[in-house]
């Protein structure tokens, strides 16, 4: 794999932790605010919590499906370059 292809896969890798992070974070504290606050709109604030963490968690698993067909294909790209014969003697 070249030292582009390193640097994509790094801040891809970056990005879908972050995500990933977030939506952990967000059930959680969705759990946390259930327990804790006791108010008219703890309810609303649980909801809206969740449904952002469903959202973003499909847009996850939209970005992890593309990320691992593009590492599949820089596989694909460096078994091809091992297998082409070098131009020397």
């Amino acid at each position: 794999m070249d030292e582009q292809a390193k640097t994509e896969l790094k801040w891809k890798f970056y990005h879908l932790t972050v995500e990933l992070n977030i939506i952990i974070l967000l059930v959680a504290a969705s759990v946390l605010v259930y327990f804790i606050i006791h108010s008219a709109f703890a309810l609303l604030l649980i909801i809206s919590m969740l449904v952002f963490a469903f959202l973003l968690s499909l847009h996850f698993t939209k970005k992890y499906r593309t990320t691992k067909a593009w590492l599949a294909e820089q596989a694909e790209k460096d078994k091809e370059k091992e297998k082409l014969p070098e131009n020397g003697n």
